[in-house]
C-alpha cells in the first residue's frame, strides 16, 4: 500500500534543547511529519519564533504545548497574545474557570483549546501526594474530560488508556482526543506510566498522538516517522 507523505494525526515533539536543535530535526524529518508540538521546555530556547517560523515559511501545523494555569483573566489575556499567530492547538489545564478563560482569549480565531487531564508522567501515588481527590485514574480523568467539553474545550489531553472512555462520553460528540505517553512496540518508556503503542491509542478514540523521544532520539528519525504512519495506516 502507498502511504501518504505525511500524516497529521502524527504530531512530533519537538522536545529538544534549543531553536536550532529543533530545525535540524525538522529538515532530517522533511515531508515526513506535517504536525509539531512545542512546550515549555523549549520555550525559553527560542519556541515560540520557531513555531511562528514552521507555521508561516514552512507550512507546517502547530501545537503549543503551555499547559496554562492561572486566574481567568490572566489566561485569557494570555491566549489572546497567542491566537494572533495562527497556530493551530494550545493547552491549558481542564479546570472550568481555566478553559473558559481561554475559550475567550481565543474566539474569533481557528486556535483549538485543548485542556489537560491528568498529565501521562502521574499515578495513583503521585496524586495522592498532590492531595488529588481518592478514585481510579481513568475515572478522574473522564471526569475531569466531560466538565472541560462542558466549559467548551475543543479537546482534550489524555493517555491512550483512557481515551475509549473518553470517546465515549456523550460531551465528547465532535471534540478532539490528543494523546501523548505513545510508543511503539519496544521503544524506551521513558517517565511515561500510562502509555500505548501508536494504532492502540488511535484503536482506543484518539485522534492524533504526540512521539517525541522515539523520533528524535532514533538514529534515522525520519524512518522513524514513517515507521509509525505506516503503523496508523495499518490500525
Amino acid at each position: 500500500m502507498s502511504l501518504p507523505a505525511n500524516d497529521d494525526r502524527l504530531i512530533v515533539a519537538l522536545d529538544v534543547h534549543n531553536v536550532l536543535a529543533g530545525i535540524d530535526l525538522v529538515q532530517k524529518l522533511g515531508d515526513s511529519v506535517s504536525f509539531y508540538k512545542i512546550g515549555l521546555g523549549m520555550l525559553t530556547g527560542g519556541g515560540l519564533a520557531l513555531a511562528n517560523e514552521l507555521k508561516a515559511e514552512h507550512g507546517k501545523k502547530i501545537f503549543l504545548d503551555m499547559k496554562f494555569f492561572d486566574i481567568g483573566a490572566t489566561v485569557e489575556a494570555a491566549v489572546r497574545g497567542i491566537a494572533q499567530f495562527d497556530l493551530d492547538f494550545l493547552t491549558v489545564h481542564g479546570d472550568p474557570h481555566v478553559v473558559r478563560a481561554a475559550k475567550e482569549g481565543a474566539a474569533g480565531t481557528d486556535l483549538k483549546i485543548l485542556a489537560v487531564t491528568i498529565l501521562t508522567s502521574l499515578d495513583r501515588n503521585d496524586l495522592d501526594a498532590s492531595l488529588i481527590q481518592s478514585g481510579d485514574i481513568p475515572d478522574l480523568v473522564a471526569t475531569r474530560a466531560g466538565r472541560a467539553f462542558d466549559a467548551g474545550a475543543d479537546g482534550v489531553i489524555s493517555s491512550p488508556n483512557e481515551a475509549a472512555m473518553i470517546r465515549a462520553l456523550p460531551e465528547a460528540a465532535g471534540k478532539l482526543i490528543v494523546t501523548p505517553g505513545v510508543r511503539p512496540a519496544g521503544a524506551d518508556v521513558g517517565d511515561q506510566k500510562r502509555i500505548a503503542t501508536p494504532a492502540a491509542a488511535i484503536a482506543n478514540g484518539a485522534d492524533h498522538i504526540v512521539v517525541g523521544r522515539p523520533i528524535h532520539q532514533a538514529d534515522d528519525p525520519r524512518a522513524a516517522a514513517r515507521s509509525i504512519v505506516a503503523e496508523l495506516n495499518q490500525s
